[in-house]
């Protein structure tokens, strides 16, 4: 991600130059905040100062992640269908899911996952809040 790499982060370039699609797909939804996190050496993504993905590395094993607010329910069928899906990370573990973005999860469906947890963070907004967003042409 050419805008991904951050002097204060440990990431090499190269290691996220395979991710600007999904940055850029991120920061065109509407309303949409980036934010870097030092504490995490992560990218968050807000709307209406709700946080609903982050892209970072896994300080376990060195890997690429996008973790994302999600349903219980769906989080459960992803995990089960991917075996690169597995509960938050340093999140809760019941409404946040991990993705390994090295790992086996299409794009297509990675980026439906993104759309679910944007939408889903939308859902929890304000009325209010919600026209505001709104205002900026919501994707369908």
């Amino acid at each position: 991600m050419a805008d991904m790499k951050n002097s204060v982060t440990p990431w090499a370039e190269d290691s996220m130059k395979n991710y600007q699609w999904l940055d850029e797909y991120l920061i065109k939804l509407p309303a949409t905040e980036k934010e870097f996190q030092p504490i995490w050496q992560a990218y968050k993504y807000r709307l209406g100062g709700k946080m609903y993905a982050y892209i970072g590395i896994d300080d376990r094993n060195g890997r690429p992640i996008i973790t994302l607010k999600l349903e219980p329910i769906f989080s459960d069928i992803l995990r089960r269908e991917y075996e690169d899906i597995v509960p938050g990370y340093y999140m809760n573990k019941v409404h946040w899911s991990t993705v390994y973005l090295d790992g086996n999860v299409p794009q297509n469906v990675l980026a439906d996952i993104v759309y679910a947890s944007y939408k889903l963070v939308y859902s929890l907004l304000s009325k209010k809040a919600q026209q505001e967003v709104s205002k900026k042409q919501l994707p369908t």
